[in-house]
This record gives C-alpha cells, sequence and structure tokens, in this order.
C-alpha cells in the first residue's frame, strides 16, 4: 500500500535524544527550527561550548529538511551567466563557489560526526529536455569551466545514452563535484551529534513568542517552556504560524512533490541510470530523481503550482507517475511506494537570505537547493554569531517584501501557468 509520508523520514533511526522536560533558565542561544540549518548551528555552536536549545515544532528534519529529493548538489538555482550579467562576474563566482563550499561542509560533518548515511560524489546531470535546450547547456558549461567550476562536463546527444536509457533527452550538462546522501539519516545523525556536544533539542515544540527585552536578550516562548537568550537564530523557513510575520512577507512557500517506486531489479537500473547520479530536467517546471541504496527511483517535481496536504500529495503524484512512465516507459507499471509533498521556500529571486532582522539572526530561503546550503549555513551563522560578519556569503543582499504578499500564494497558480508557456515556447 503506497505511503503519504517521505521515504527518507519513513525509512531514518528515530531521534530519541530530545528533552523530555520543559525547558526554563537562561542558555547563550536559542535556535528556532530542527532542520539542517538549526541542527547544524546547534552542533557548531555547542563544540564552542555554546549552551543551546533548539525549539521545534514538530520532529527534527520533519519539513523541508526530510521532505526534498535527498540531492546535495554544488551549482545554483540559476543559469550562471545570466546571474553575472546581472549582479556581475565576481558575485556569481563567489556564490557558485558558496555552493561548493557547501557540499564539502556536508562531507565534513558527515565524517567528522561518523553519520552513516550513503554519502558519495556520484555528479549532478542536468538534462536537456529539448534538442534547443542542449546548446544552452553547453554555453553554460563553457563559461563554468572558464570561470569558476572546472569539474564541468558536456554529455552530447550521441552519448545521453550512456547515462540514462531514455529517449526524453538530448544531452546534458555534468557537474562532478556534486552528491547525494540518505538525507534522513543525515539529519537524525546531525540531531544525534549536536546532542552529543551538549545542544538541547526541544520537539513539539512551535515557538508562540520571541520578545527582546529591554537589555538586548531575548525570552522565547514555546508549548514547551520558555528561556531566555542572550541570541536567537531563526532557522525555521517561512514557518506558518508563530511571530514570523517579517520573513513571511519575503518567502512563497512553493510545494513540492516526489513519488518513490518500489525496490527495482539492478539490472533493470543498471540499463536506465548506469552511474546512479542526480539527475535534474532543464524545463522551468521540472523534474528531478535518482535512485537510493535499496534500488528505489526518487522521482520528483513541481507538479502542480499548490500548496502540500495528503488530497494535493496524491494528485501530484498521478501526475508523477505519468510523466515517470513517459520518461521511463520500462517503468510505467512499477509499484508505487511512496507518495509526499513539502514546502520550498523561494525568495524572488531564489538565492538564500541571512543576516539579521530586529537584532535576530537568520538564514532561510534557500530555494530548492537547500540540502547543502543548509548545512553550510549553520556553521557559518555560529561564525557570525561570534562576531564574524564577513562569514555570511549573502550578507550584501537586500530583502525587500515581496509586493501583494502577505503570507499566503494566492499568485502561484499564475506563476505556475506562466512558467508552463515559458517551457511551451523555449
Amino acid at each position: 500500500m503506497m505511503k503519504l509520508d517521505s521515504y527518507w523520514l519513513d525509512t531514518a533511526p528515530l531521534f530519541t535524544g530530545g528533552e523530555r522536560e520543559p525547558v526554563s533558565g537562561r542558555v547563550d542561544v536559542a535556535v528556532v527550527g530542527g532542520g539542517f540549518t538549526g541542527l547544524s548551528s546547534a552542533l557548531a555552536l555547542a563544540r564552542r561550548g555554546a549552551s543551546v536549545v533548539v525549539f521545534e515544532a514538530g520532529r527534527v528534519i520533519g519539513a523541508a529538511s526530510g521532505r526534498n529529493g535527498g540531492q546535495c548538489n554544488s551549482g545554483l538555482a540559476h543559469d550562471y551567466g545570466s546571474l553575472a550579467a546581472r549582479i556581475g562576474a565576481e558575485r556569481a563566482a563567489a556564490y557558485y563557489r558558496a555552493y561548493e563550499a557547501a557540499v564539502q561542509t556536508v562531507e565534513e560533518v558527515v565524517a567528522r560526526e561518523r553519520i552513516d548515511c550513503g554519502f558519495v560524489r556520484c555528479g549532478r546531470l542536468k538534462l536537456a529536455a529539448k534538442p534547443e535546450h542542449y546548446g544552452k547547456l553547453a554555453r553554460a558549461c563553457e563559461r563554468l569551466a572558464r570561470e569558476v567550476d572546472p569539474a564541468v562536463e558536456m554529455i552530447p546527444p550521441e552519448r545521453i545514452r550512456d547515462e540514462v536509457g531514455s529517449d526524453a533527452f538530448f544531452g546534458g550538462l555534468l557537474q562532478k563535484t556534486s552528491a547525494q546522501m540518505h538525507v534522513g539519516r543525515f539529519g537524525v545523525g546531525l540531531a544525534e551529534a549536536a546532542t552529543r556536544h551538549g545542544a538541547r533539542i526541544l520537539e513539539n515544540a512551535p515557538v508562540t513568542e520571541i520578545k527582546r527585552l529591554g537589555d538586548g536578550t531575548y525570552r522565547v516562548g514555546s508549548a514547551r517552556g520558555s528561556v531566555h537568550a542572550t541570541q536567537v537564530l531563526l532557522a525555521s523557513g517561512s514557518s506558518a504560524v508563530g511571530p514570523f510575520g517579517w520573513f513571511r512577507r519575503r518567502l512563497v512557500s512553493v510545494g513540492s512533490f516526489i513519488i518513490t517506486t518500489e525496490p527495482l531489479d539492478r539490472a533493470l537500473l543498471d540499463r536506465l541510470l548506469p552511474h546512479r547520479r542526480g539527475y535534474v530536467t532543464s524545463k522551468n517546471v521540472g523534474n528531478y530523481f535518482r535512485t537510493t541504496a535499496d534500488n528505489r527511483l526518487v522521482f520528483g517535481g513541481r507538479a502542480r503550482f499548490a500548496m502540500s496536504n495528503p488530497r494535493s500529495d496524491q494528485k501530484s503524484g498521478r501526475i508523477l507517475r505519468a510523466t515517470l512512465a513517459a520518461t521511463f516507459p520500462e517503468l510505467a507499471d512499477a509499484r508505487i511506494d511512496y507518495c509526499w509533498g513539502g514546502l520550498v521556500d523561494m525568495t524572488a529571486d531564489r538565492l538564500p537570505r541571512a543576516g539579521q532582522h530586529d537584532g535576530m539572526f537568520y538564514s532561510l530561503g534557500y530555494s530548492g537547493h537547500g540540502v547543502q546550503m543548509s548545512v553550510h549555513m549553520g556553521e557559518l551563522m555560529a561564525d557570525v554569531m561570534a562576531g564574524k560578519a564577513d562569514a555570511n556569503p549573502w550578507r550584501e543582499l537586500d530583502w525587500p517584501a515581496i509586493p501583494g504578499h502577505f503570507g499566503k500564494p494566492w499568485f502561484l497558480p499564475f506563476v505556475g501557468a506562466y512558467y508552463r508557456f515559458q517551457d511551451l515556447i523555449h
């Protein structure tokens, strides 16, 4: 029977190191959010001797960190040349290198904390979904290789079947430094590492109050107690509830949906995806996919520009299943064991934001590229909170509110229609 739950969460061990009693007293840092950003920062801060409490509204990594495609990629959510033309080559290169550094950070944390999550540098292949997309990818590859990333390579149309056993693609751009892992096992391992170094984690503890006191410190209140914190780090995404209205006006939460097949015959996967990379297609409303250690295919995308809930997830799952069958006809009859959705917090320009607002630190808005950057920013925000402001690669970005956006993304269907039209004409 198909489960409407994340494969990663369902197949990860349970985190058992959370606090069982309500919290109180004083701490150096209160972290709001028990995803990769919050857990990574808690680990980094605790390793330095700081007293840290993490407040998580549900279960650790229960939201975006445990509900994604499991890819840990180098590269931005942009065409590098277009971004360079808009913000300058120097800044674009710095942002690109930040993502390379982020993958390295994940690898270092996995090794240092001995997290059993199947981390592997397998590369990411961006697949040309139309013949005309190949030329654009080739131009991007040439500029990347020349300016910022020598570990890129074009796979021409005549060799694409050596990479992907499908007639749906027309070559691709391979970024060799990208990786993948079991994000559920990684997240639980990250939480365990944080508690091992002294951080305290409260699950089922939605934050209801963050009050700045006269001396510049904070009272952070939750359903499971409150603390008096010297510093606060918001690492919860836009968070539909709680005292985070300023952030909700600057983030758009978009549903992303994923299906996962039954375990497949290894010989079949050797034909379809012999190198077991991470894959993404070149359309605006495209797909991403990869295999798992137990030979399943994880296949996702923004099937519908809608919010995630059980009914929406099932509708999106049917669309994804049809797309999977069209992409890989040999999998048309494969059983689907998992179908789930989650929210991707997008900024208007699809670049992350990190810094301070009203004294409170934050790192948010990874725009669909958060697996690696969230872990990286957790570590970097520990540096920023220690006074090293220049550790934040996004510090120069302003962050105006999105016009007409007050927390509910009423405009998503129009955005979806626009991107689908772009895919038809380009």
